[in-house]
């Protein structure tokens, strides 16, 4: 088996109840392996000769409300191998565990503290560990960038040895996929890139755009709405006059766009747009 090196932080935000993890590693498609979450279950990062029935298992037990540390437990007691494993958990409460073996190849090892574990092997040195840990508490805003810092924060510290090439994020909370039908709020990957974790914000920051929420609305006012129908003319969407008036002609011609350009989430009730999807329009002509 092919060692994962890696370093991943799983983390839990007490405010929303959100869990997640974020791994980077020189390994083709780590998230495929790494990375496991339930909403109000919890989450788990299995990697170095990473055993994926720590993942399986390790979810129904923490389904069945088991702490962290008893699920890690009882994982290890099962696995012959254990020597050769690391694995980091957080569960629903915002407890965690996390297990490094001594066959782990140097340098390895993992830092716990409230609603995160930070792990890594085959590392610079402990500084990217280190890094994890105090990114991810002193840091605010939405756990998904949080996670993200935490990988560039520890990159920077000296991360992989062996360098880089995969990066993902996996983001979990009750009905949080698009339309609700499951649980899963992000799940990106970055399989192969000699930047992953660059490319990785990249893409964080597009599924923001498309599926985050409006956090500015601009009134469909004359002028404003006087630019936006000279723009969709120019892009083929209108034929209106360039009148001002945000009539229904024009509103449909403007959901006609962001139905080509994948912002239907963003279309604002009433007489309004995002601000960023508007100020997306008038730049694109």
């Amino acid at each position: 088996m092919r060692t994962i090196s890696t370093f991943s932080i799983v983390g839990r935000d007490p405010e929303t109840g959100e869990l997640g993890i974020a791994v980077q590693s020189k390994f083709l498609a780590v998230g495929a392996m790494v990375c496991w979450a339930k909403a109000d279950a919890g989450a788990i990062a299995t990697q170095a000769n990473a055993n994926l029935d720590f993942g399986e298992i390790g979810l129904k037990l923490l389904e069945k409300r088991y702490p962290a540390q008893k699920v890690l437990d009882a994982l290890l007691a099962l696995d012959d191998e254990r020597d050769q494993r690391q694995v980091g958990i957080v569960d629903a409460q915002g407890r965690t565990a996390a297990y490094t073996g001594s066959g782990c190849h140097d340098w390895a090892g993992h830092i716990c503290g409230e609603s995160f574990s930070a792990q890594g092997n085959i590392l610079a040195s402990g500084a990217t560990v280190q890094a994890l840990a105090d990114t991810f508490q002193s840091t605010a805003g939405p756990l998904a960038d949080r996670l993200v810092k935490c990988l560039d924060a520890a990159q920077n510290a000296g991360g992989d040895r062996r360098g880089r090439q995969s990066a993902a994020l996996l983001v979990v909370r009750e009905g949080a996929s698009y339309g609700g039908y499951n649980d899963v709020k992000i799940s990106l990957r970055v399989d192969d890139h000699p930047e992953p974790i660059r490319e990785l914000r990249r893409l964080l920051d597009l599924h923001d755009l498309y599926f985050g929420e409006t956090l500015a609305e601009v009134p469909a006012g004359p002028d404003v709405t006087a630019a936006v129908q000279a723009r969709l003319r120019e892009l083929g969407y209108y034929a209106g006059p360039v009148s001002g008036i945000y009539d229904d002609l024009s509103k449909r011609a403007y959901s006609d766009w962001c139905g080509v350009e994948n912002y239907e989430e963003r279309i604002c009730e009433g007489d309004f747009f995002d601000e960023r999807v508007l100020n997306i329009l008038l730049q694109k002509a």
